[in-house]
């Protein structure tokens, strides 16, 4: 059995605690460090920073020129034609377009010559005929025209026809002279049928015909 420990052996004494040592921080330290700073500041220059975006136009500096010296081609040239070689070849295009449209231009001209020259020229015997297109010229409403101021036959002949179209030339006369009151049954009778073709109050064919077509039965 187990023997029990003698008195004053170390198992009888009380259990030690751990001790806790406390230093104090250097708080002076960091406190001289920052007046160390502050005290090497002091000989600094202070430096005032432009601001980037006030600038003077004087203070600007010229780029310097271009080399027109350099034998390089342009990038944009691919076969190393400069700029005077493009203007003559320019001005040889031209002058090519040119000289074909010259050339052309004679071609024509000595067709038409030579057309010219097969055609006969007109013989001196050869007279002009009269036609009746160009006596109808003289009168745009055709021959045998009639208009206020003129007499004969032809006027009376008008009257008569007049007369047989009801209203138109009521109570007119048939004395054989175109007057004011003829002239205002002509255009009348114009303006119920719609003839359009004469002048207003002037008897001319396209009237003559339409009178004729109406009075040609009762004749």
């Amino acid at each position: 059995m187990p023997t029990p420990p003698a008195s004053g052996s170390p198992q009888d004494q009380p259990p030690l605690e751990p001790i806790r040592v406390l230093r104090p921080r250097r708080t002076d330290a960091l406190a001289e460090l920052f007046r160390e700073m502050e005290q090497g500041n002091s000989g600094l220059e202070t430096v005032t920073v432009p601001d980037p975006h006030s600038w003077d136009e004087g203070e600007t500096q010229e780029l310097p020129p271009v080399r027109t010296d350099d034998r390089t081609p342009p990038r944009g040239d691919r076969f190393g034609f400069g700029p005077g070689l493009r203007r003559a070849a320019v001005a040889m295009a031209v002058t090519a377009a040119a000289l074909v449209g010259f050339g052309g231009a004679l071609l024509l001209s000595g067709r038409n010559d030579d057309t010219r020259a097969e055609r006969p020229a007109p013989t001196a015997s050869a007279e002009p005929t009269p036609t009746a297109s160009a006596t109808a010229a003289d009168d745009p409403d055709g021959v045998g025209t009639l208009r206020e101021g003129d007499s004969g036959p032809a006027v009376t002949d008008l009257q008569e026809r007049l007369l047989r179209i009801p209203d138109v030339y009521r109570d007119g006369a048939t004395s054989g002279v175109y007057d004011a009151t003829l002239r205002a049954a002509v255009a009348r009778f114009q303006l119920w049928y719609g003839i359009r073709g004469d002048e207003t109050g002037v008897y001319g064919n396209d009237t003559r015909q339409a009178l004729e077509s109406r009075t040609a039965s009762t004749g």
